[in-house]
């Protein structure tokens, strides 16, 4: 059977990955199914830039928007998966290049591990922002990668999310590709309404197109 749909999505949970520092999943139940109690509810806490998610330009950006106030239509629509695998530390024009074509989509996502990494992974790849500067001249909306950002975990000057703040394209980052082919889908990954929050979570999907 033709595989329609491919969830890439990693796993939230405690032992999920997170930036140094920064807050991981827990959740605690506020009530619990008794009788005198007819359902369970939980409690969260996490980072919003936990899993899959989208950044907002408020994350590196003073004045920059929440998640809830950004456009959505960046993070649906057709985009063009690219195998650049183990080709770090930074992914240039000549990792992306076989992929690059007059009908590329408006968004790209880059597959750079064979297997994503069960922890934090201090070496991973990341976009050169020339890279990000030409992918914008091509009309691209939206970047996304399987790492846990698109600047090296020990970058300050956070050169290549400045390079999507000068030019207004927005970022999926954690994603998991490792059984997605190299071609064209439909991408679904629409963060939350967020009205305050530098980032947010999302479900991301692929769909076959037709």
């Amino acid at each position: 059977m033709t595989q329609l749909l491919w969830d890439i999505s990693p796993p939230i949970h405690g032992a999920s990955p997170v930036f140094p520092g920064d807050t991981r999943y827990s959740q605690q139940w506020c009530a619990t199914i008794t009788p005198d109690c007819p359902v369970n509810v939980s409690a969260i806490t996490m980072s919003p830039h936990i899993g899959a998610h989208a950044d907002a330009p408020l994350h590196y950006d003073p004045e920059g928007a929440a998640i809830g106030a950004v456009d959505l239509e960046p993070f649906l629509g057709p985009c063009r998966v690219i195998h650049a695998i183990a080709r770090g530390p930074l992914l240039r024009w000549q990792d992306l290049a076989h992929a690059i074509t007059p009908d590329l989509p408006p968004r790209v996502l880059v597959r750079t591990y064979e297997r994503a990494p069960a922890g934090w992974d201090e070496d991973l790849a990341a976009y050169a922002p020339e890279t990000i500067e030409r992918l914008a001249d091509l009309g691209v909306q939206l970047i996304g990668i399987d790492t846990a950002s698109i600047d090296p975990a020990s970058s300050k000057a956070l050169e290549s999310h400045q390079a999507i703040r000068r030019r207004g394209l927005r970022v999926l980052e954690n994603l998991v590709l490792d059984t997605v082919p190299e071609g064209d889908y439909e991408l679904i990954a629409l963060p939350l309404k967020l009205t305050q929050a530098d980032a947010s979570p999302v479900r991301a999907v692929l769909r076959a197109l037709p």
